[in-house]
């Protein structure tokens, strides 16, 4: 067995850094039609300022079906850069899914991130749902394995989870098309749309408010 040498803060943040990185994965449900047998799907997912993961998902889906009688499920995504597949990152979320009440709220942020999904998000059939990790696996390489304190990788609320729609209004309107446009900041980094797709930038520390943020944005960091 390979030992975990790695400190506990060290794979959790890491864990949640490539799940902040990353935009779908494979989603395992509890098969209500086949008893209960793994059910694999593939769906995109938006990993909120706390580190759980958002989904939204239609009621007609099989796996909708699956969470609604058993919420136990899985995710795994990994390094979709890497060809080299036994090698590359990968993180699989342990966790349970629960359904989200706040329509309308979770669909700002992850509406930001999978514009596409309106179509969607305007079919009273599709709802979001949370998973919230009970156990995260983490390999960022050969040797480099970890169970992650999930504890460590659940993140309490902070001051940005409120401050950031209006500080990507501010931040936006003096931004040039050339550096892109931002769509989400959390305490980890932040996204930016640009033409050739969504670029993750990660802060080298945690920062919590809209004070800590502005400075760093402003200079391009």
């Amino acid at each position: 067995m390979i030992p975990d040498n790695t400190p506990p803060i060290d794979s959790a943040c890491a864990a949640r850094l490539l799940l902040r990185a990353h935009r779908y994965g494979a989603l395992s449900t509890l098969s209500r039609k086949f008893d209960g047998h793994p059910f694999g799907s593939i769906t995109p997912y938006l990993t909120d300022h706390d580190g759980s993961l958002l989904i939204l998902i239609s009621d007609l889906a099989e796996h909708t079906k699956n969470i609604k009688a058993d919420p136990r499920v899985s995710l795994i995504t990994h390094n979709q850069e890497d060809t080299h597949i036994q090698a590359q990152g990968r993180v699989t979320v342990v966790g349970t899914a629960a359904h989200i009440a706040d329509r309308d709220g979770a669909g700002k942020r992850y509406l930001r991130y999978f514009p596409e999904a309106r179509t969607y998000f305007a079919m009273h059939d599709f709802q979001f749902y949370r998973i919230v990790p009970q156990a995260i696996r983490y390999i960022g390489g050969f040797g480099d394995i970890h169970w992650v304190n999930c504890e460590r990788y659940l993140l309490p609320t902070y001051p940005l989870q409120q401050e950031e729609e209006g500080l990507l209004e501010e931040l936006n309107a003096s931004r040039t098309e050339a550096q892109g446009l931002l769509i989400g900041i959390d305490c980890d980094g932040y996204d930016v749309k640009e033409t050739a797709g969504l670029r993750r930038w990660n802060f080298e520390q945690a920062l919590t408010d809209s004070a800590e943020v502005r400075p760093r944005l402003l200079m391009g960091k």
